[in-house]
This record gives structure tokens, C-alpha cells and sequence, in this order.
């Protein structure tokens, strides 16, 4: 496509600006589902829900899926809320309340509420369905369904764009994953065209991308619907007493037999390679998703002033270090250090800090990942670890060097990673988790 035919193209907006921001994206509602427990987390889900986790220094895994809407020009968001709601509930009411309802733009929140039925959320597919009357009213011509526990940058534009030139019912977002890992997802078998063919979630031999047999297509989560379309799925999968209302088991493996169901390769727009995509659902992922993020150049760029991650965080002072002694100095290495953080003579190497975390004099913490308002006392020492927010960790306690040791007090994950949590450290909660 050349300049002329991109600028006069109703779905596109001018040359100087790639980004699918159209009436397209205007006329789409986004609902992120952000109910889910979490459970692969362990304990540090324990009084938040996932996309409430903390993330990259400063952010929640919510933020990210909500930064990809605005920067896609989608203004108008419905955050489905279940699990332990609460502090993701404050998060979105401090950090997301800058759009104008006089505009039509708005992130609403969206608890279960028993609207339509008695019962809870039983699934993604019956949270959409509980608010019907919701979407309903806002009277969109598409909906795009979007998972909230997971980090990437994308824009949903031009995967509506691509929805509506293909003339599909529903389009599915996916990443080509090795088919060891694709176990874990929901896989889909596309012809030529992309069309999908068979879906099948968490398949034990998963089908491999043709001509690729070490690959499968692996759904992300991510979902757009024309919206009459949703609404005769969503109705018709509520009145089937043998489903688990459920989008990836229930909704798509029906409907590709019968309608148009198109795959849309999630890549990097540049290289045109497998675009960045993690999956924190473990305490291993999550540990080594933060520290890839203090490599030199790392995947995901969070200083990329042209597709920003929003966020609210609390007015802090910049973090600062104090103490140049021979056996007291405070430094970090190699480390990402946010806001409000004292570094009182203590060492952090190749780690990364959340806001207001005090290391105290002659304490060493190495390749880990601290969660805001944490204390690291004096003489501790804290190596390859998470520690949950509001952890206060004893003058000279020593975690991550000995597995038997750190396994009595702690949960040790299979690669070695030692979650702290406040409860395990006999603490009283204190904090907004």
C-alpha cells in the first residue's frame, strides 16, 4: 500500500502516524478480564489478584493491557473483577481516571455482580455474558476480549483492521510457541488463509505450525468479536447446561465449524519475528520476566516514550544512596532502583527495586526482585528471591543459600527461587496488597 492509499484508507490514519487509531477503534469496546486468582503464584497471590501483581519497578500486570488500549485509541474499557479485588479496584480508580466521560471514553469496573444469574463468574465466557445488558448499552460494533494477567505491547487496531478485511466473525491473537511449552495453552491448526480449523485447549501433542513441527499457534487470550456475533454465542453457550462457559473450551471450538474464525500472528512490527510476550503465571516466570528488564537492551523497552505504560504510582522522592565507607556503601549494580528507595550502605546487585524499599547498612541483595515497602535490615542477606511488599527482613536473617533452610521458612519454587512473603515472616498485614 503506498502514502496515497494509506491516507485516503478509512482504517488507517495518516503515513506520519503507523497506528491503527480509526473509527474502528472507536467504535470497539475492550473488556479486560482481570477475575483470575492466580494460583500458579502461590502465596503471592494470596491477597491480591493477578493483573493486581506488581511488575517492572513501578507497574501492576494490569497496566499493561490497559496501556495498549489507549495507546491503540481505544478509550472506552471494562475491567472484569472477581478474586480479591481490592487493591486492583484501587489501582484502576487512582490511576485510570483521567478520561472523559463527556468524550464517551471511560475504564469501568466490572465485579461480579450477579446481574444476569445467581452465581459468580463461572467463566470467561459467562463474565462477558453477566454483562450483557452493560456492553448492551454502550452499543459497540466490536468487542475485544482481553486477558489481564499477561506483559506484552501491542496494537489491538491493527488486529481489528485485519478482523474487519478479513471479514471474519471472530479473530484470535496468537504466538508461535515451541510445542513442548504449547501444552499449557490453547493451540489452533490454520489453513493458508488463517483461518482457523481445530482449537483445542491445553492439547497433549499440540498441532504444529505447517512445515514447522517443533512449533504450534498458540492463542494469547486476546479476542475480537463483531458484536452481534458475541452475543448469539454468549447466549446460546449460557443455555448449554454442559458447558463450562468458558471462551477457549466451549465458544471457539464450536464456532469454527460453522463461522469464520481468522488467526492473527502477534509480531513485532519492525522485524517482523515473534513480538514480545510473557506469561508471569509462575513464581519462576515472574522472578525472570522482572530481572530480563536490567539487561542492556531488553525485550520489553519500558522507556519507549512512543507506546508508554500508564500507570499510578505515589509522589515519591528519587531513590538515593547514602555511605562511602570501606565496609558500609550504599550502591547498586547492575539494577533497576525505583522511587523512595534508600540504599543506606547496603549493596544490590543485579536486581530490581519497587518503590520505598530501605536497605539497611552492611546488607547484600542479589538477583532479586523486592516489592515495594520492603525492609531489608542490616546484615541480611537476600539472593535470588521475590519478596512481597511490606516484608521487613531481620538483621542478619540469610536467604537464598541454603534450599533445606530457606524450604522451612519460605516457598522454594523448582528453579530455586525463594518467595518471602509477610505472612510467612510471622508479620501482621499492614499494607494495600
Amino acid at each position: 500500500m503506498n502514502d496515497h492509499q494509506r491516507a485516503t484508507d478509512p482504517l488507517r490514519e495518516p503515513p506520519e502516524n503507523p497506528r491503527f487509531v480509526s473509527r474502528l477503534t472507536k467504535e470497539t469496546l475492550a473488556l479486560i478480564m482481570a477475575g483470575g486468582r492466580g494460583s500458579r503464584l502461590g502465596r503471592l497471590t494470596l491477597w491480591r489478584a493477578k493483573p493486581a501483581t506488581p511488575f517492572g519497578g513501578k507497574f501492576r500486570i494490569i497496566d499493561f493491557p490497559l496501556s495498549n488500549c489507549m495507546n491503540s485509541g481505544i478509550r472506552r474499557v471494562g475491567v472484569l473483577t472477581q478474586y480479591k479485588a481490592h487493591s486492583l479496584i484501587r489501582h484502576v480508580q487512582k490511576g485510570w481516571n483521567f478520561l472523559r466521560g463527556e468524550f464517551n471514553e471511560f475504564v469501568e469496573l466490572l465485579p461480579a455482580q450477579q446481574r444476569i444469574t445467581t452465581s459468580w463468574y463461572q467463566g470467561t465466557a459467562d463474565a462477558v455474558y453477566q454483562n450483557l445488558d452493560i456492553i448492551r448499552g454502550h452499543n459497540p460494533q466490536f468487542v475485544l476480549i482481553l486477558a489481564g494477567d499477561h506483559i506484552y505491547k501491542m496494537d489491538y487496531g491493527a488486529m481489528i483492521a485485519r478482523h474487519v478485511e478479513s471479514g471474519a466473525d471472530m479473530t484470535v491473537a496468537c504466538l508461535e510457541v515451541p510445542r513442548e511449552t504449547a501444552k499449557a495453552y490453547g493451540v489452533m491448526a490454520t489453513d493458508e488463509s488463517g483461518r482457523v480449523e481445530r482449537f483445542t485447549e491445553k492439547p497433549e501433542e499440540p498441532d504444529p505450525v505447517p512445515g514447522r513441527e517443533d512449533v504450534a499457534l498458540a492463542s494469547m487470550g486476546v479476542y475480537v468479536f463483531n458484536t452481534q456475533f458475541l452475543y448469539e454465542q454468549l447466549i446460546q453457550d449460557a443455555d448449554d447446561t454442559y458447558s463450562a462457559h468458558d471462551f477457549g473450551k466451549d465458544i471457539i471450538p464450536r464456532v469454527i465449524e460453522t463461522h469464520q474464525v481468522m488467526a492473527y500472528p502477534f509480531r513485532d512490527t519492525e522485524t517482523g519475528g515473534q513480538a514480545y510476550w510473557r506469561d508471569v503465571g509462575t513464581i519462576d516466570a515472574f522472578w525472570s520476566a522482572n530481572l530480563e528488564l536490567i539487561g542492556v537492551t531488553p525485550e520489553l523497552n519500558l522507556y519507549d516514550q512512543d507506546w508508554p505504560i500508564w500507570t499510578y504510582q505515589e509522589q515519591l522522592p528519587p531513590a538515593k544512596f547514602i555511605f562511602d565507607d570501606e565496609d558500609r556503601r550504599g550502591m547498586a549494580v547492575d539494577s533497576m532502583v525505583s522511587g523512595g528507595c534508600i540504599i543506606s550502605g547496603g549493596v544490590v546487585r543485579h536486581s530490581l527495586l519497587f518503590s520505598n524499599v530501605y536497605v539497611h547498612a552492611r546488607a547484600y541483595v542479589k538477583d532479586s526482585v523486592i516489592l515495594p515497602d520492603v525492609e531489608v535490615g542490616a546484615g541480611a542477606v537476600v539472593k535470588r528471591a521475590v519478596v512481597d511488599r511490606g516484608c521487613r527482613i531481620p538483621e542478619g536473617m540469610v536467604i537464598g543459600e541454603d534450599p533445606e533452610i530457606d524450604a522451612e521458612r519460605f516457598d522454594v519454587t523448582p528453579g530455586g527461587v525463594v518467595l518471602v512473603t509477610p505472612e510467612m515472616l510471622g508479620m501482621e498485614l499492614h499494607h494495600v496488597r
